[in-house]
């Protein structure tokens, strides 16, 4: 993650709303200024801070107390789940820790859960749901591990992992039983300590239609073996290539809530991978998830499934290296079909000075990936960022994949080296063209999206139930920001497609929905990862311009089983088998 920082010294020598802004209605609503950059008229939406009246009080605590070890830049993740099974989602924000012998006043910190209460109004439900649990935590996944019908919550975190079984809305701690023990490293002078993971997503990898889990691991890191840095003539955080990688797992789900280790038998037991971000992908459309996962100065992985065991092939397919042959400095990932031939393509978030990756799958297919972030209009506009969370989403539900990044430096002091380079940076949108570009409509959409952070993860979801999809943006060390989307009609132009499964399979994950709307196919999954430590909700919302309707909707489910729904009006189609 900052490999690129190093070189850049060598060579070198926020307001929240007090209360919603008003919902605009499509007489009231006001677009802004064309972009005369883009050929098109401007996506008609605005993304208001709604979240000090929405009743969310999180602030992010990194343990940072001068002695700058390498968690502390990562920040920490984010869900939209909903853990209540009440048909709207709920808002999980996992937190850090202080470090031993560094406490401060006041309560522990620990992660929150907030309930969605309807009218933009959430209730911190934490402690009522068993969660106000202090660990350093990190990334999140959540899906029915134990097939009884609510969503169960993997967290993992500095030191190890968590993992809680739902029952009706309520929280257990069940690590120990539920076998996920990912074991310890030895340093030099044969200390034990435990894993450093980062982002995870539950998939279906062997078709026996349980939840499996996949976490990513990131370096050989703990506070007694930290390596000082410099940057000038003050301490700085050290570089992931000083630490030893460590290997991602996958954990094959046996049933009632247990796993085991799988990680040798699945064929991804690699120890030089630094891993921040993992996109499932069916690469192959035969119904068996993929996985692209995003390390930091360490080559990209793609992980083919050729059954019950992957195959790595990043390097031959183009996504391990840039085009100089360079491993970049990857953080969050998603994929999406884009552009009018629906080519499949990954996105990647680097460092400041390495643009975002956009690896997209040539012509005639093959699993062969060029990046090709210049031609879409990519490179400029995201190469002074540091990119952690991205996320393909229809945002303006026009029917085209845009993109969302979140951005913020790790270096408080980097402006004291790099004078164009800030600490809190935008965060963008880059609307999807006709022809597979992409234009950054960050200034067009309203002052809050655009205001500087140092963010980190990013997770969506359809919180008032009004067809668009609203944002929760995290910080390092900060506040969490909730941004509502008032986008114009948003109603009338969006399909949502909630597709129900069957035990064990109850979340469907790995269910494909192709939607036809305007002779044009538009292809989503069921899937939780991507992006970056987080999870968005796993209902599928499709953009529908000014159709109005889809002509006919396709579900697979992960089994096999298919079902078509003809002329499927906008609104919330509920696809059960």
């Amino acid at each position: 993650m900052v490999s690129a920082l190093v070189v850049a010294v060598s060579l070198a020598g926020c307001s929240k709303a007090e209360t919603p802004p008003p919902k605009k209605t499509s007489g009231a609503f006001v677009a802004p200024s064309a972009d005369t950059r883009t050929a098109e008229p401007p996506p008609k939406l605005v993304y208001a801070d709604v979240t000090k009246a929405a009743g969310i009080d999180f602030v992010h605590e990194n343990g940072a107390f001068g002695q700058k070890y390498l968690p502390e830049t990562m920040g920490s993740g984010s869900a939209f789940l909903d853990y209540d099974n009440d048909g709207d989602s709920d808002l999980l924000l996992l937190n850090g820790d202080w470090w031993p012998g560094h406490e401060k006043p006041g309560a522990r910190p620990t992660m929150r859960l907030y309930r969605n209460d309807g009218a933009w109004k959430f209730a911190d439900v934490t402690k009522d749901a068993g969660l106000d649990v202090s660990f350093y935590a990190m990334g999140c996944a959540a899906a029915d591990a134990d097939a009884d019908g609510d969503q169960d919550l993997f967290v993992s975190g500095v030191g190890g992992y968590r993992f809680f079984r739902n029952d009706g809305g309520k929280f257990t701690d069940t690590t120990a039983e539920s076998g996920l023990l990912p074991g310890t490293w030895k340093d030099d002078a044969g200390a034990e300590h435990g894993p450093f993971a980062t982002s995870a997503a539950f998939l279906d990898y062997d078709g026996d239609g349980r939840p499996d889990l996949f976490v990513c691991h990131y370096v050989h890191w703990s506070a007694e073996t930290d390596i000082p840095s410099m940057l000038g003539k003050n301490r700085s955080y050290a570089i992931p290539r000083q630490y030893q990688g460590e290997s991602c797992r996958v954990w094959r789900n046996l049933g009632d809530g247990r796993f085991e280790d799988a990680t040798d038998a699945a064929g991804v037991r690699n120890d030089k991978g630094k891993s921040l971000g993992v996109a499932i992908a069916d690469l192959g459309d035969d119904g068996k998830p993929d996985l692209v996962v995003a390390n930091d100065t360490q080559p990209n992985y793609l992980y083919r499934n050729d059954g019950e065991r992957f195959r790595e092939c990043g390097t031959q397919a183009g996504v391990a290296f840039d085009r100089n042959g360079l491993a970049r400095a990857g953080m969050g990932i998603d994929f999406a079909p884009v552009g009018p031939e629906r080519k499949w393509c990954f996105a990647i978030g680097n460092f400041s000075g390495e643009p975002v990756s956009l690896y997209e799958e040539t012509k005639g297919g093959g699993g062969f990936f060029f990046d090709r972030a210049d031609p879409a209009g990519i490179s400029l506009v995201t190469l002074p960022s540091l990119t952690f969370a991205v996320h393909f989403l229809d945002a303006d539900l026009d029917g085209r994949a845009d993109l969302l990044l979140a951005n913020g430096h790790i270096e408080p002091q980097i402006q004291e080296t790099q004078k164009d380079i800030a600490y809190s940076q935008p965060t963008q949108l880059l609307r999807g063209l006709d022809g597979g570009r992409f234009a950054d409509v960050t200034k067009l959409v309203g002052p809050d999206l655009q205001r500087p952070r140092v963010a980190r993860s990013m997770a969506y979801a359809d919180v008032d139930a009004d067809g668009d999809l609203d944002l929760c943006v995290t910080t390092n060390g900060g506040p969490a920001t909730l941004l509502r989307c008032d986008l114009e009609d948003a109603a009338a132009r969006s399909l949502r497609v909630r597709v129900h499964g069957t035990a064990p399979a109850t979340d469907a994950l790995g269910a494909r929905v192709t939607a036809t709307i305007a002779g044009r196919p538009q292809t989503q999954w069921v899937r939780t990862g991507s992006g970056y430590l987080g999870q968005s909700e796993l209902t599928l919302t499709f953009g529908l311009g000014g159709a109005g309707s889809a002509e006919k909707v396709e579900v697979r489910w992960p089994d096999g089983t298919t079902k078509t729904y003809e002329n499927v009006p906008h609104g919330v189609l509920d696809a059960r088998r």
